[in-house]
Order: structure tokens, then C-alpha cells, then sequence
């Protein structure tokens, strides 16, 4: 089954980063994976998946400023006529090169904070770096790009929401995103210590629809319940290889920036060009449509919706990446679940495990 091409291309420049977050998105082994795309191998792919149709393209990571190239990458990216977006910690990020971004085309901004406090944001992020990630967001509001805020909500600062959106106000923010920790890699590592209360849950949610309802739209906030509350799984990515390509730091073409610990046949773009790995590789082709799918998935009326949710949550809970999402109420191991939510009640949180 083929699929027409991705819309977004991720390009993962380096799993390289300053700060050692408790609930870092790179893989356990991140240390082992120090060979990264060269620029001329980067400017390939960009030209093959403009190819492919995809006309959005993320530079991410790790942290992207330390590649010494990513100017020349925007630059390109530009030409091709993608629309790009720069997601970033902000550290690294200088006036100088903010400007030399903007000249090469760079569209879009979106900074992370760890919380609304520097004790809280440095404790998280590893590093003492909350008073840099002001600078540079005042930067990027100098420079004229939309103000663009993203939160990782979990235990240690989800009581913070209403501090995060005076802070959100105060730097003149756009558009805030609450996103609520994916319990993957290290941050399935540090759950017990991450994962929040349905009471903290409420709590936030309550001071968000206060926003809402009193501020109007600005900034616009992004808020969505958390996986292991909602019953329900998200559809991870629109669907497996549906419309999100993602390439990390040594090549290895993936559906989703999570996958590579999944036991398939990952393709390299060192080795074959994105047409072939998109449209014909074992491993994009394996979990697309609904074929691949066991039950309760292959008879439930919203398999078109939610596609069985995210395939490496269930590779990391159930061992078996083809199993129902265990964040489903209807899936057979949604106790996985349900006892995760049922021990953070029971016992004080663990010492946080950081990436080294």
C-alpha cells in the first residue's frame, strides 16, 4: 500500500544538546550514534522530499544551533520554497545569528522552557539556563517572528500553568503549547517521578479554560489531556507513515521520531533515495493501513480515527508494537496503564534519572 507523500519533513540534525532533560526525546543510546548526515547529504534529502510533496520542514534535535551549517541548510530549504521552523531551547542563540537565520529564510520559531521559574526550569533541564531562555526570547520577538512558547507539563511543574501563562503573557507570546510529557524513553524511565495526579490534572485544566474564557484568543493556547488520562488514543502522527517523515542525525529514516526502537527494517538515506524509502521500504509500509491490525482495533468503528494509537508506546509498555495502544480503555493491557496512574498515589516520587 502506497501512500501519497509526507506533508512534514523532521529533520533531526544532531542528538547533541546542553541540556540533559529528565524526559529527553533522543533514544537510551543516543551516545552511540555520533556519525551525522554531512551538509551536502542533508541538502539531498531536503531536495528529495520536496520531491515527494512534503512542504514543511522542522530543523529539531537534540539542539540544532550546534550545527555549525544550519544556515546554509535554511538557506536551501528556503529555495526549495519549504516553510521551516526552528525548534530550539534557545541556547546557543545569539543576536548575530538570529539575524543571519532570518537573512537565510528561516520562517518560524519555537522555543521550549522546562517551567515558569529558573529553580524548577534549571532542576529539569539539567542546566542553568532559564535566564538565557529569556534573552532569547526576547530576541525572537525583536526579530519579528511570531512568539511561539512550548511547556513539557508533568508532576514536577504542572502546578506551575498559571505562573507558565503570566510568563507566556509577559514575553508577549503568540501561542503556547502545553504538551504533556509522551512517556517514552528517558521519560518512561523517570514515570513514576513525572506522570501527574488526575487532581493536578483538573487543577491545570481549570486554569486553562479560565484563560480561555477570560483572555480571549491571545495567546492561543494548546492544551491536550495527557495519554494515560484520556481513554482514548492519539492518532500518533496522523497514522503510521501517513503524512510525517522523519530523518535522524545518522540517516536512519523513520515514521516518527520514537520508531527507531521498533524491530523493523529501518531504511538509511545514506543508502537509498526517500521516493524508494517512502513509498516502498518493509518498515513505512508495515503499520500503514489497517491490515497489520489485531483486535479490538480491527473491528472498532474508530480505527479510522485514532489508527490504534502510537505504535511505540506500545512497543514500550507491551513489548509488541502491533498490540492496541495501552492508553485505550478498550485495549487488553490497559492495566499497564491503569497501574501506572494507581502507584504515583501510593508512593513518594524516585530520584530523577537524567541523560548523561
Amino acid at each position: 500500500m502506497n501512500e501519497g507523500g509526507p506533508r512534514w519533513l523532521l529533520a533531526e540534525l544532531t542528538y547533541r544538546c546542553p541540556l540533559r532533560c529528565v524526559y529527553c526525546s533522543n533514544p537510551l543510546d543516543y551516545a552511540r550514534i555520533d556519525k551525522e548526515l554531512s551538509t551536502e547529504e542533508w541538502l539531498r534529502v531536503f531536495r528529495e522530499a520536496r520531491e515527494l510533496g512534503a512542504v514543511q520542514l522542522g530543523f529539531s534535535g537534540g539542539e540544532p544551533l550546534v550545527r555549525a551549517d544550519l544556515e546554509v541548510l535554511v538557506g536551501e530549504a528556503r529555495r526549495l520554497g519549504f516553510y521551516t521552523n526552528l525548534i530550539t531551547s534557545g541556547i546557543g542563540l545569539s543576536a548575530v545569528r538570529l539575524a543571519r537565520l532570518r537573512d537565510a529564510g528561516l520562517d518560524h520559531v519555537q522555543l521550549s522552557f522546562q517551567a515558569a521559574t529558573p529553580d524548577i526550569n534549571d532542576a529539569i533541564g539539567g542546566a542553568a539556563t532559564f535566564s538565557r531562555k529569556l534573552k532569547a526570547a526576547r530576541m525572537i520577538k525583536a526579530a519579528g517572528y511570531p512568539m511561539v512558547l512550548n511547556f513539557v507539563l508533568h508532576r514536577q511543574n504542572i502546578e506551575q500553568v498559571e505562573r507558565i501563562l503570566l510568563l507566556s503573557l509577559e514575553l508577549e507570546a503568540d501561542y503556547v503549547e502545553l504538551a504533556n510529557t509522551q512517556y517514552d524513553g528517558w521519560a518512561l524511565i523517570n514515570r513514576d517521578a513525572l506522570l501527574p495526579t488526575a487532581e493536578q490534572l483538573a487543577a491545570a485544566e481549570a486554569v486553562v479554560t479560565k484563560w480561555r474564557e477570560t483572555r480571549g484568543a491571545s495567546p492561543k493556547i494548546y492544551y491536550v489531556v495527557p495519554d494515560y488520562y484520556g481513554g482514548r488514543p492519539k492518532p500518533c502522527g496522523g497514522g503510521w507513515a501517513k503524512t510525517l517523515l522523519v530523518v535522524a542525525p545518522d540517516g536512519l529514516a523513520l515514521p516518527c521520531h520514537g520508531a527507531r526502537k521498533i524491530p523493523l527494517p529501518f531504511p538509511n538515506v545514506k543508502n537509498q533515495n526517500l521516493a524508494a524509502i517512502w513509498q516502498e521500504s518493509t518498515a513505512f509500509q508495515h503499520f500503514r493501513g489497517e491490515a497489520w491490525m489485531e483486535e479490538p482495533c480491527r473491528s472498532c468503528p474508530e480505527r479510522g480515527k485514532d489508527f490504534g494509537g502510537c505504535r511505540c508506546q506500545a512497543m514500550a509498555l507491551t513489548g509488541n508494537a502491533a498490540s492496541t495502544d495501552p492508553t485505550c480503555a478498550k485495549a487488553p493491557k490497559h492495566y499497564l496503564v491503569q497501574q501506572a496512574v494507581a502507584a504515583i498515589r501510593s508512593t513518594s516520587p524516585p530520584e530523577l534519572v537524567r541523560r548523561s
